[in-house]
């Protein structure tokens, strides 16, 4: 899955592609690489992010979204929260959501997923962007949050969406520290007893930096790293900058893990 941030201040990538045809040469560039999605986004969620009003997210998005599903052939992801922004990039062509507040953040998302049968990520968050970072507290990270998928996917289906649309988003760095991301990504396995796909979200995040001593323009082979090991626990999407580079890697390690008899290694590397 590679990511499109039509947004000023993302992390990474921000105020890149905020002009359509940018973003559309990214989208494409993404997609020669290998990407299977590309999921667009027109809020920053990094913490401390401020919320973008609803007019500014769908005159961010739309156009890129129209643009790829009319022009590129690899499917578009819309990477939003509001039920009103999902629902029109949906009928611009996009075919899968992504919401980071695992249809909480807007009552109405739900009906929408539904409405549409299509693909819908549940990213577990704990608190806002604006204050996810300020003392993540957990007992128990890896039970909380299955306790808290196996609660969000019953809540889904129940309103219409088919269980087998969804998939699960541990969210990495959203409300979490160091120690509890690398227990969730020493534990991704423990997930798969939910019964959905697994999509991480590693790429050039501050805990690899907390790690490394890097910057996120130096975090690559931190990411690479962080994926390989999430694969091979199970993961099977991997939302990324960086779609060569990661790609291949996860070929190669899937590539081992099957000459090994290794039944984690089972992907081509599609995934990405």
């Amino acid at each position: 899955m590679g990511i499109l941030n039509i947004t000023p201040d993302s992390f990474h990538d921000g105020g890149r592609h905020l002009d359509t045809g940018a973003a559309l040469a990214q989208a494409a560039r993404m997609a020669a690489e290998g990407a299977g999605i590309i999921d667009v986004g027109g809020e920053s969620t990094r913490p401390g992010a401020d919320a973008v009003g609803e007019r500014e997210e769908l005159a961010r998005v739309l156009p890129v979204v129209e643009k790829i599903a009319s022009e590129l052939d690899v499917p578009v992801s819309i990477d939003t929260s509001k039920a009103k922004v999902a629902r029109e990039a949906l009928q611009a062509g996009a075919a899968m959501i992504n919401d980071v507040t695992a249809l909480a953040g807007d009552r109405k998302m739900a009906a929408v997923a539904a409405d549409h049968g299509c693909p819908l990520c549940l990213m577990h968050m704990q608190g806002t962007p604006r204050d996810m970072q300020r003392h993540p507290r957990y007992r128990d990270v890896v039970g909380e949050l299955i306790e808290f998928f196996h609660q969000r996917i019953e809540w889904a289906v129940a309103r219409g969406i088919a269980r087998g649309n969804i998939i699960i988003d541990p969210g990495i760095g959203f409300g979490k520290d160091l120690e509890h991301n690398l227990t969730l990504l020493n534990h991704l396995d423990s997930f798969l007893s939910l019964g959905r796909p697994l999509l991480v979200g590693v790429s050039r995040k501050s805990f690899i930096g907390m790690i490394a001593g890097k910057q996120a323009g130096d975090r690559l082979p931190g990411t690479i790293a962080a994926n390989v090991c999430a694969l091979e626990r199970g993961a099977r999407i991997f939302r990324v900058h960086d779609v060569a580079e990661n790609r291949q890697a996860l070929q190669v390690a899937a590539g081992i893990g099957l000459a090994a008899g290794d039944a984690a290694g089972g992907t081509d590397g599609k995934g990405v």
